[in-house]
């Protein structure tokens, strides 16, 4: 029985070793598929808190296929932090001015500016939506002298303007990156052309009357240089 049964487990020995093995089948076009299918990571979004009429980032985040990423802003539950303006354009024959400010990195409903003639109280802008980044100002007086500031303001309140409460922000309180700063708006051409003009014609004026006052001297008391030589003469 056992000289048997050896012989036919040699032969299935034997057998099991010829038989090729399997490969595994190696996942290629699998892999392809999740190569395919990974996210790029994200990138920073299109936004910059100086543009004028600038889409708010969240707003940005919904229009591309991956959410892009945007700054950090504060907590709504607080005020804003104060915008940062920007360059102040002055035209002169028209008497306004042109501001623009950056936005806080904070949430902003909107924005409004404040304008200081001297003491007293400021004249307040009307309401802008939180898409502007610039605003006119206008009714300006050539030579005049003024202090702007920007305003932000969300559902928790409005950002800090220094020296709100009394005649404005001092020289002292103006930061190189802050909400407020001083404008000046110089004389119109016509006016330089006018004083001029005026000097000229005052000085015209005055040159032709010590003329006249020369030879009305001359005429009455005579040339003091041929009175001498009339007095050589007699001698």
């Amino acid at each position: 029985m056992l000289g048997s049964t050896c012989p036919l487990w040699l032969l299935a020995v034997v057998t099991f070793s010829l038989v090729p093995r399997a490969q595994p089948l190696a996942p290629q076009g699998f892999e392809e598929e999740e190569i395919d299918k990974t996210e790029p990571p994200p990138v920073p979004c299109d936004y910059d808190r100086c543009r004028h009429l600038q889409v708010p980032c969240r707003e940005l985040q919904r229009v591309g296929p991956v959410a892009c990423l945007c700054p950090g802003l504060s907590s709504p539950a607080q005020p804003p932090d104060p915008p940062r303006l920007g360059e102040v354009h002055v035209v002169a024959e028209e008497g306004c001015a042109v501001v623009h400010w950056c936005a806080p990195f904070s949430p902003v409903h909107h924005y409004w500016l404040l304008l200081w003639e001297g003491s007293g109280a400021p004249q307040k802008g009307l309401p802008l939506n939180s898409t502007f980044r610039k605003a006119e100002l206008k009714g300006l007086k050539p030579g005049g002298t003024y202090v702007v500031c920007v305003v932000a303001a969300n559902e928790a309140g409005e950002s800090h303007v220094p020296g709100a409460g009394g005649q404005g922000p001092q020289a002292a309180d103006m930061l190189a990156f802050g909400p407020c700063g001083r404008l000046s708006v110089p004389p119109r051409p016509l006016s330089l052309v006018h004083a001029a003009v005026a000097v000229g014609t005052a000085l015209a004026l005055l040159s032709c009357s010590a003329l006249v006052w020369h030879f009305c001297l001359r005429d009455r008391w005579g040339c003091p240089r041929r009175a001498a030589a009339r007095t050589a003469g007699a001698l």
